[in-house]
């Protein structure tokens, strides 16, 4: 019977395993391979297993990574989640607890948009390797050796008797705030806006559920406290005046409420406590945690920087400096410090001040009256007086610290430690599903408006805002602070940099990944400056760290005054003559290469800044070189924001390397021309040379550029361009692409078949368009000879960008 699991397609399999082991429960279709679930009364519909199942044999492993990152990529981890997590194939089953891989759903440098089935991507394999030790700990069936042994398993791990309330530990609080939010949420009689106006949120209801024991919260020192059937708001930690009532009931007499908590055991074991007020942040909207800056630095990250300060100010430098980390949300920046009486913490969120109080009584090396809520881009440093003299508005800085920000000598002893918040408005990166810039963020504060002339478009960000109130207000301390590089070499922070002047003392740089709920391949470095000496900034070195703290080497950063590649190749249009394409560059550094690209003519100007230039005969050459540099090499974290520059003049005389730009930027994937959307003047190839015999194409372009056969328009005679010669990388690609071609026009019977085809063209009829209109990956295309073909061309384009990197460099397109 067992042997006939192997003959059956996955659908089949799944329909008699469940017959098998699993007929007493219910069988739910998900995107989950395998879902089983029971009715257990009050617990209503509840997941018991989830699982990922594959026909014939297969690593079990595998499937339980593809299971991981499918349940992350819709966020079924939000959900309620099974106890079981399994894998199976047609030989054997494997079963491992949930809560054995709960942990890397919550990790930040977890890419789980891609594809769950791709098996070759680096962040599967990635992620393989990750969480191999764990997956060697699966119990594994075989179902014609271990059958009884399965059944057995079964019957003691999913039935109601060991399912009672779930419980709520450090690792899934997170994914049930977000089920206690949809179903609890809109139950509770308040208006949330206003609520939020004083500083209260949804969060801080559910923790008063959470640390509840017979529907009263235990602990007294968080916002909300839970009597019974109401909550009512705890006058010592919330400033409510007259917005709000003290106390707040229920709509439907609580009945969400009860239906909610039936299910959950609460409150969750006291040792979790601690780690799940301190982790509050973690439940706070996005658009408030980005404005706010309530976002987490990694403990590895926070002793590395406490290194580095030692090794910039000696190790006895807490009995010499003061600090004072004045963005300091729940102060885990400031866990490494002993010497309580020169630390200081502000925040904007009295919730976080809270957190903190609470965390002190319970040991932590702070002194309260230094621990206070300051709105830093609102609020002023000194009371404000009237004329006569008398305080019209109070500090709310400890006077112990206004006397270290009136002391110049004091001052200088002062270092800002931050991570500051990191939201920016004004850029597409920034925009929500309506298409407008983020409201309030980077906007609506005193020194947005203070310092507008001296940030220019820096002024979009919120920690340049933080960075020149400090170097203009708190004039000749320390500033040492997390950030992305922006500031140092960024177009945006030109203006911001002729008046930030300051000596770089030390720093490193790490991935951003690494830190809570920041994505994207780019550098975070840690920088201390000496703002009392006023040094430009032409060239920083940082040390580069791994994501698991390896030292990796050095990098320099520049941020010379110099013309960008921009402004390379731009001309003026002349509409008589022939416009062969238009170019758009996006930014001016590696991580906006998506941004830079080929298409038939000017489509995206409304839809992204960037350069728009139209590409004639007269600056064609410089257009190739312009695209090409700027996709030879691959951006890395570490790379990602480097500047490309104006080149130095050595590459006019490289007649080798332009026509390797040429070659590269014909084959490569942002050549976007499309003989769909007007004439293709981008085949290199001739006709003949294709096997082409009913028709000629519309452009033979360049074809005859290539063969030196166009005429020089900038040439008082009549003469003819030189032809060109490729280098043997050049020819390799060459090659690939007329096997690529050739192999394309062999299906000229196929009504999709387009004789003006380009590269971008012939992708799209093999590889076709998913549901969404967006072509697919090459793995999608079913003719395995066109995929083939494929990868041999993209072997040769690989190797003609290794060819064209040390020339990047030694022409000055990019600086090491």
């Amino acid at each position: 019977m067992f042997k006939e699991l192997l003959k059956l397609s996955e659908e089949p399999l799944k329909s008699k395993i469940k017959d098998l082991y699993f007929s007493k429960f219910n069988y739910v279709g998900t995107k989950i391979d395998f879902c089983i679930t029971q009715n257990l009364g009050l617990l209503g519909e509840v997941n018991l297993l989830w699982a990922e199942a594959k026909q014939g044999k297969s690593e079990l492993k595998k499937s339980f990574v593809q299971l991981v990152l499918t349940m992350g990529k819709y966020k079924f981890y939000t959900e309620q989640t099974p106890n079981l997590l399994c894998a199976f194939d047609a030989e054997k089953i494997a079963f491992l607890p949930f809560s054995s891989l709960q942990e890397i759903f919550y990790q930040s440098d977890i890419d789980f948009s891609v594809t769950p089935s791709n098996h070759k991507s680096e962040q599967f394999l990635k992620l393989l390797k990750e969480l191999d030790s764990i997956l060697n700990t699966a119990q594994i069936f075989y179902y014609e050796k271990n059958d009884e042994e399965l059944k057995n398993f079964i019957k003691e791990n999913l039935t109601s008797e060991n399912i009672s309330k779930f419980k709520i530990d450090k690792n899934n609080f997170v994914s049930i705030y977000h089920k206690w939010n949809k179903m609890v949420k809109d139950t509770i009689s308040i208006d949330w806006n206003l609520a939020k106006e004083s500083g209260i949120i949804d969060a801080d209801f559910y923790l008063a559920d959470l640390l509840s024991n017979e529907n009263e919260t235990i602990s007294q020192n968080l916002f909300a406290i839970l009597k019974k059937d109401y909550y009512e708001f705890n006058k010592t930690k919330s400033h409510l005046g007259s917005i709000i009532n003290e106390r707040t009931s229920f709509k439907d007499n609580q009945k969400a409420h009860h239906e909610f908590w039936a299910i959950y055991e609460r409150p969750p074991r006291k040792e979790f406590w601690d780690y799940i007020i301190k982790r509050r942040d973690l439940l706070v909207d996005q658009d408030i945690r980005e404005r706010k800056g309530a976002f987490f630095t990694p403990r590895i990250w926070v002793d590395k920087a406490c290194e580095y300060l030692s090794k910039t100010f000696g190790e006895n430098y807490e009995e010499e400096y003061y600090i004072w980390d004045l963005a300091g949300g729940t102060g885990n920046l400031l866990a490494n410090f002993t010497n309580a009486k020169n630390i200081f913490c502000s925040t904007l969120d009295k919730a976080d001040i809270d957190v903190i109080h609470e965390r002190i009584k319970n040991g932590a090396n702070l002194f309260e009256k230094q621990v206070f809520q300051f709105d830093f881009l609102n609020d002023e440093f000194f009371d404000e007086k009237d004329d006569k003299g008398h305080i019209k508005q109070k500090s709310k800085l400890p006077l112990n610290l206004q006397e270290i920000l009136k002391d110049e000598n004091k001052r200088k002893k002062l270092i800002i430690f931050i991570n500051p918040p990191y939201a920016e408005a004004g850029t597409t990166a920034t925009r929500n599903n309506t298409g407008k810039n983020k409201e309030k963020v980077a906007r609506e504060n005193k020194i947005c408006e203070r310092y507008k002339d001296i940030l220019g478009k820096a002024n979009n960000e919120l920690f340049a805002q933080f960075f020149i109130r400090i170097y203009c207000e708190i004039e000749g301390a320390i500033l040492a602070s997390f950030s992305t590089l922006k500031y140092v070499n960024s177009t945006n922070f030109i203006k911001f940099r002729e008046s930030f002047k300051a000596k770089f003392l030390k720093g490193f740089m790490v991935p951003a990944y690494t830190f809570d709920n920041v994505k994207g391949n780019f550098p975070i470095g840690f920088l201390i400056w000496d703002m009392s000496k006023k040094e430009e900034i032409k060239k920083i070195k940082l040390d580069i760290f791994n994501e698991n703290g390896n030292f990796l080497g050095r990098k320099n950063f520049y941020s010379d005054k110099c013309n960008f590649l921009s402004s390379f190749g731009k001309i003026s249009f002349d509409k008589n003559k022939i416009q062969l394409c238009h170019f758009t560059a996006k930014g001016n550094d590696l991580q906006n290469q998506n941004g830079v690209f080929i298409e038939n003519f000017e489509k995206t100007r409304t839809k992204s800044g960037g350069v728009h230039i139209f590409v004639e005969l007269n600056n064609f050459l410089e257009i190739c070189i312009s695209f090409s540099v700027r996709h030879a090499i691959n951006a890395t974290w570490i790379n990602d924001r480097d500047q490309f520059l104006y080149p130095n003049d050595l590459y006019e005389n490289d007649d080798e390397f332009k026509s390797d730009c040429l070659a590269f930027m014909l084959f490569h994937r942002q050549n976007k021309i499309s003989s769909k959307e007007g004439i293709n003047h981008f085949i290199p190839f001739s006709e003949k040379e294709l096997g082409i015999t009913k028709e000629a194409f519309k452009s033979d372009f360049m074809y005859k550029f290539i063969k030196g056969k166009i005429k020089d328009e900038n040439s008082l005679f009549d003469d003819e361009l030189t032809k060109i010669e490729f280098s043997p990388q050049a020819n390799e690609l060459l090659k690939a692409g007329k096997e690529l071609f050739k192999y394309y026009h062999t299906h000229s019977e196929d009504k999709n078949y387009l004789v003006n085809a380009s590269l971008y063209d012939i992708k799209e009829f093999f590889q076709g368009r998913d549901e969404k209109g967006k072509m697919n990956r090459p793995s999608k295309a079913k003719d395995e000879h066109y995929k083939a073909l494929l990868s041999d061309l993209n072997t040769a384009l690989n190797a003609l960008a290794k060819k064209l990197e040390p020339k990047i460099y030694e022409y000055g397109f990019l600086k090491e």
